[in-house]
């Protein structure tokens, strides 16, 4: 009879600690968490994708393919293959260093910090957007503002302030991140003076191997009515091998 009372007590007790986890919420993740798992998707290890740009302007559009090839959030090459006037120009990022490559005259410029704030080839779209010298994870603070639904889903709203370590433009950035995929949806970028300068939603999801992204970007100036630039990644391929020495000045000039 006494053990009979002592396994019922064990059972009780067993029971109650199931209910309790059962009622406790889950860990909340970070902030910055939640921005590394976006970042992480969207890269992979490795990533190599065909991207057609569209320049919106009020009078007039125009379209650029590139080949683009990353490795994590240290390497990125991007070959410019139309329209024939660029054609061949290539961008090559290592780590915090930015080079670009100039068939025309056969040259490789090694572009400045003060150079990744301004337009990448005319687009909405500055060098920094394009070829990602600054990290979101590493070279910003992040800091929970709650959550909002954007396109239907449930997202994770983040304000990323750079840290001062860090030569970015912007005076802060609030990106929408989605509770369920971790994709980003929608980006706001500030000025020193609070001013909201740029709005970039993401749209268009698809399954390229095992990860679901985004594969329209729209960057859109909230001061000049009219302009707009759209990045469409028709195909990406993602954890294939390259090796470090594909992403070297002395490949740029090979590269076709």
């Amino acid at each position: 009879m006494k053990k009979a009372s002592i396994l019922v007590g064990y059972l009780a007790f067993g029971l109650s600690m199931l209910l309790l986890a059962a009622t406790m919420p889950t860990q909340e993740l970070t902030a910055r968490e939640i921005v590394k798992k976006a970042d992480d998707n969207i890269r992979g290890n490795t990533s190599q994708a065909d991207i057609t740009i569209q320049i919106i302007r009020p009078s007039w559009q125009r379209e650029m393919e590139l080949k683009a090839w990353t490795k994590g959030d240290v390497y990125t090459l991007i070959l410019v293959q139309a329209p024939a006037k660029e054609k061949g120009m290539i961008f090559l990022k290592r780590d915090k260093e930015v080079w670009n490559w100039i068939p025309a005259i056969e040259r490789t410029i090694k572009l400045p910090p003060s150079m990744m704030s301004q337009s990448w080839m005319g687009t909405d779209f500055t060098n920094d957007d394009l070829v990602k010298e600054a990290s979101s994870v590493k070279d910003y603070d992040h800091r929970h503002l709650g959550r909002e639904l954007i396109q239907g889903k449930e997202c994770y709203k983040i304000e990323l302030i750079p840290k001062p370590s860090a030569a970015i433009v912007w005076e802060k950035v609030i990106v929408w991140i989605d509770t369920q995929d971790f994709l980003q949806l929608k980006a706001e970028f500030y000025d020193e003076d609070g001013q909201l300068v740029n709005i970039m939603n993401s749209s268009d999801i698809k399954v390229f191997g095992s990860r679901k992204v985004t594969t329209r970007i729209e960057m859109i100036p909230t001061d000049k009515e009219g302009y707009k630039t759209v990045i469409k990644y028709n195909h990406l391929l993602y954890d294939e091998e390259i090796p470090d020495s594909f992403f070297t000045t002395r490949n740029m000039m090979q590269l076709k």
